[in-house]
């Protein structure tokens, strides 16, 4: 029997995320509750294993015992998926090399006597299974998904599988090396692609650039001279308003961008790439210079069939990702 049936669970630093997912359907069922990170790992997996169990009682009111495919959860930072160890996960004080899912499982045991399957893996890792499942990676049998956010993550799939890598760290494009020798050091490297597009260098790079040029970025008739306020989305605002300053730095942000997943291109052949987070929000601004730059930067034969688009299941991508860890290959 194909499992019809799958609770899916993010956990992150400001909330766990969890939702019942039909493989046919999507969500049926979502909540998203604030992570009690005060009680410590032991506490925030009480936390998780009672939502867990309410929304099992649920689903099975609904759709019956026997199609139940079991739990997958993403968690920030690596993540061992063959033992289900958590290690060193950003936002996550205590957590290092947690042994997560063995004691996901034990907290699990009392409620819910038979458990098809306990999964666990990297957030956007199970982002882009996600995006291959039930968004705009359903008809690519290979893509890259890369989310721009407070960081830049990335999840691989190929041949509709995920690809992980001999350590579970495929995909981690954030700290890929984009200019070793620039000015921007990030968790101890220089010059990576998070260091040099993540949100807060975003932010960063506009204060500078309003107090370069004021009032051309930015509107103090509207928003006063508070840079507080500067944010990606009033850039894209003020982008899409036509101000020439705020559409240069996404332009740069694309460009960026772009070098990363043209390295993408060359390595493994991937034409095809997926682009989520807050931060995608921005969409064309920066997706049109992003391909521009990879065709720069990659030769003429590898052109053949790039596509960079916007992912479709925004911030749920990541409960419906965890579920299908539990299904079958898409």
């Amino acid at each position: 029997m194909r499992m019809a049936w799958a609770i899916g669970i993010d956990l992150g630093g400001t909330a766990v995320k969890i939702a019942l997912i039909d493989r046919h359907t999507g969500i049926a069922d979502h909540e998203r509750h604030a992570t009690r990170l005060d009680a410590g790992p032991e506490g925030v997996i009480e936390q998780i294993a009672a939502l867990a169990c309410a929304s099992y009682h649920r689903g099975v009111d609904r759709f019956g015992p026997d199609s139940f495919a079991g739990i997958g959860l993403g968690a920030p930072g690596g993540v061992d998926s063959t033992r289900g160890i958590l290690s060193y996960p950003p936002n996550l004080p205590g957590w290092t090399r947690y042994p997560l899912r063995d004691a996901l499982r034990k907290a699990l045991e009392q409620e819910i006597l038979s458990l098809p399957a306990l999964m666990v893996d990297n957030d956007a890792n199970a982002a882009a299974l996600g995006e291959a499942y039930f968004g705009a990676g359903q008809t690519f049998s290979d893509f890259m998904l890369v989310t721009l956010g407070t960081g830049v993550g990335g999840g691989i799939i190929l041949n509709r599988a995920l690809y992980r890598g001999s350590h579970g760290t495929a995909g981690e494009i954030g700290f890929m090396t984009i200019d070793y020798r620039g000015q921007s050091v990030h968790a101890g490297v220089r010059g990576t692609l998070e260091g040099l597009i993540g949100k807060e260098k975003i932010v960063t790079l506009a204060k500078e650039r309003y107090r370069e040029h004021p009032r051309k970025l930015w509107s103090p008739q509207h928003h006063g001279e508070d840079l507080s306020l500067l944010s990606p989305r009033t850039l894209e605002h003020a982008a899409h308003s036509g101000d020439a300053i705020a559409m240069s730095i996404w332009r740069e942000v694309g460009s960026i961008l772009g070098v990363g997943l043209a390295g993408v291109v060359a390595l493994l052949d991937i034409r095809k790439f997926v682009i989520g987070g807050g931060i995608s929000a921005a969409g064309d601004l920066v997706i049109v210079p992003a391909l521009d730059r990879i065709r720069h930067s990659t030769l003429p034969s590898m052109h053949d069939d790039l596509e960079v688009i916007s992912a479709s299941l925004g911030n749920d991508a990541g409960v419906y990702g965890a579920a299908a860890l539990c299904f079958e290959s898409p």
